[in-house]
């Protein structure tokens, strides 16, 4: 069909629709069943298993695998997306980590610990798949959208991934809840990773049916010199940043306050069945999976109100305020035993994830200069968020290892939080 201009209705809805089709992995893999059902695993163990020659608390072992595949999708991120925009074809690298790792997370459903290294790659690579595919697909935010639209479009698309991956996730929690016994409660989360892998695929062919190509008609092939010119286009983008004040500030501020955001988002599960007095292993897997269910439905209200603070009093003292939130939210993190802490604490987790993930993403697009080389200006993005989440789970699972508990790790993520408000705080005044 005949590319959609700029703009366009349809093709603004096609693109926030895969945050529809892709935010089930986050939901269901990272956040809510497969943390459970990994935490299930280990109920016999105490906790540890010998894996890769030494004795691991099992959160740190998968805090160690998330920081490792992180680093992978870091280092490859610039080298494709410097490839997809020279030759044009960014929409076929999406759709290659977006089948990757739908795939992947059909794997876990031989997860086991007779054969955990087969079970940690399929982790591995439907993670890489995951955030491989959001390189390409936020970089047609600028393509398809003029800035005007970008902050609402950006809202768009988080608010339709937390109402599509919350169908879903109340069905697996039915599922979860109806099936009689440990091994039956195992068994429907098994399928509940299937059912992450059809739903991502099925849906995501509304967005590739209307996304264009790419950003020109090149047709060249991928050859030795393409790959070696995605180098030089990160060559231009770095002199570039080093020319525009308040894109490198940002992008500073930004590394700092993600890994913090990012590792809260991922650990969140574990840290509640381990640290959260719950009254039965039942109550346990309700009460994790209601709570991330109420994260996501919290931050549906969370965008659109940060949305609308940004118009009215900016982007970056809106970003202020959410990060100074952070702060105080991971200091009561330390102190909450209970299951109804953990509720107040998700709901206040919901108003501001939502928020700040929107709001950054929408933030860079409107620093960006005028180029059609999004891409590679998007993969610096993205870099700074995987670097930034490799210290992060780095630093949680090193903490959780020593001292046997995260708490600890939780008041360092506060850190981070604080030192991202005094970036952002030197950020031109005029930027945004």
């Amino acid at each position: 069909m005949k590319d959609l201009q700029k703009g366009d209705k349809k093709l603004l809805n096609a693109w926030a629709f895969y945050d529809w089709a892709n935010s089930v992995y986050p939901l269901v893999i990272s956040s809510a069943v497969f943390p459970i059902f990994y935490e299930a695993l280990f109920s016999k163990r105490d906790h540890y298993i010998d894996a890769f020659g030494m004795n691991l608390k099992n959160s740190a072992l998968i805090s160690f695998i998330t920081a490792a595949a992180f680093l992978v999708v870091a280092f490859i991120s610039p080298l494709l997306s410097g490839i997809a925009d020279y030759v044009g074809n960014k929409k076929s690298f999406m759709k290659f980590f977006c089948y990757m790792g739908a795939l992947s997370c059909m794997g876990l459903y031989w997860f086991n610990l007779e054969n955990i290294y087969v079970g940690l790659l399929f982790y591995f690579l439907g993670l890489i798949g995951f955030w491989g595919s959001l390189v390409f697909y936020n970089s047609y935010l600028p393509d398809i959208a003029f800035p005007e639209q970008q902050d609402k479009l950006s809202a768009k698309g988080y608010s339709l991934g937390y109402v599509g991956s919350v169908i879903l996730m109340v069905v697996n929690l039915v599922m979860i809840k109806g099936a009689e016994g440990g091994e039956a409660k195992m068994a429907a989360m098994r399928y509940s990773f299937l059912m992450v892998g059809i739903w991502w695929i099925v849906f995501s062919q509304y967005t590739y049916y209307y996304l264009p190509k790419g950003n020109n008609n090149k047709n060249q092939k991928v050859t030795k010199d393409v790959i070696f010119n995605g180098f030089t286009e990160l060559k231009k983008v770095w002199k570039l940043l080093e020319q525009n004040i308040s894109l490198k500030r940002y992008l500073g501020s930004f590394f700092v306050y993600s890994m913090a955001v990012q590792t809260v988002m991922i650990v969140a599960t574990y840290f509640g069945a381990q640290e959260i007095k719950w009254s039965s292993e039942s109550e346990s897997t309700t009460g994790l999976i209601t709570c991330i269910l109420l994260i996501q439905l919290v931050a549906i209200v969370g965008a659109f109100l940060t949305s609308r603070a940004s118009a009215k009093f900016g982007n970056i003292p809106t970003l202020i305020v959410i990060n100074c939130i952070w702060v105080v939210l991971c200091i009561m993190a330390y102190f909450i035993t209970l299951p109804i802490h953990f509720y107040i604490m998700a709901t206040l987790i919901g108003f501001v994830m939502g928020g700040i993930q929107a709001l950054s993403r929408s933030t860079y697009s409107k620093l960006l200069p005028e180029t059609e080389d999004t891409a590679s200006f998007f993969s610096f993005y993205d870099v700074s968020e995987k670097i930034g989440i490799v210290i992060g789970m780095c630093v949680y699972g090193i903490i959780d290892q020593i001292t046997g508990s995260p708490r600890f790790a939780i008041v360092i993520l506060a850190l981070f939080f604080a030192v991202g408000v005094i970036l952002l705080r030197r950020i031109p005044k005029k930027a945004l």
